[in-house]
């Protein structure tokens, strides 16, 4: 499902006073990864389970087919991060989303986008919800790079940077990769991301008597 300014406009409405528990509200995002071909699926497992909105670089687009993402998770991109905005006084798209989610995920994490948030970078909507980002929520990220680009000795000072921030890194795997080289960089399985997550927020709220 594509953004439209009314859902842009909503997503930060709050539950009402004595409302039946909801689902935890989960905000999966990709970068422009050819993982992200795994993007849907992914959408699809969360949405089994949890309130699910969707952000999407306009670079992972080159590999997302958006017909396959579900029909009740909304896919924000870019061009909805201006088109929701009217006007002094308008909701802006990337604080309502960073005050609606209850978790973030970012998978799959391209080096670039590792390397932007690692600098506090924020130049399209996935970055700058990220740096408006309440780091108290849960945030998880699943890398998917090349080999090469996965050794650089960049990526481990990136790596440091957003873990100090307290982002929690989901591993990439070895495995024959998209270029056809073999070796570690590609992207944790959907199944992986999606028990992991689940499996934290579920021990948290028991934790905390349903509080994340």
């Amino acid at each position: 499902m594509m953004a439209s300014p009314e859902t842009a406009s909503s997503v930060g409405e709050s539950m009402p006073v004595g409302a039946a528990p909801r689902k935890p509200r989960i905000l999966l995002a990709t970068s422009g990864s050819v993982a992200a071909v795994k993007f849907a699926n992914l959408c699809h497992c969360f949405s089994e389970w949890a309130e699910v909105r969707a952000v999407a670089t306009s670079s992972s687009l080159h590999f997302i087919d958006r017909t396959t993402i579900p029909k009740d998770v909304i896919l924000y991109t870019d061009e909805d991060e201006w088109s929701s905005w009217k006007k002094l006084g308008d909701s802006v798209l990337h604080i309502e989303l960073r005050k609606w989610a209850d978790i973030m995920v970012i998978a799959p994490l391209s080096a670039n986008t590792l390397g932007k948030i690692a600098g506090g970078l924020c130049d399209n909507l996935l970055t700058c919800i990220v740096r408006a980002w309440d780091y108290s929520k849960p945030f998880f990220v699943a890398p998917a790079m090349n080999t090469f680009m996965w050794n650089n000795p960049f990526t481990e000072r990136h790596l440091i940077s957003i873990d100090e921030l307290g982002i929690s890194l989901i591993p990439p795997v070895t495995k024959r990769l998209a270029c056809g080289d073999y070796g570690n960089g590609a992207m944790a399985e959907p199944s992986t991301i999606y028990s992991t997550v689940r499996l934290f927020y579920e021990s948290k709220a028991q934790q905390g008597n349903g509080d994340v």
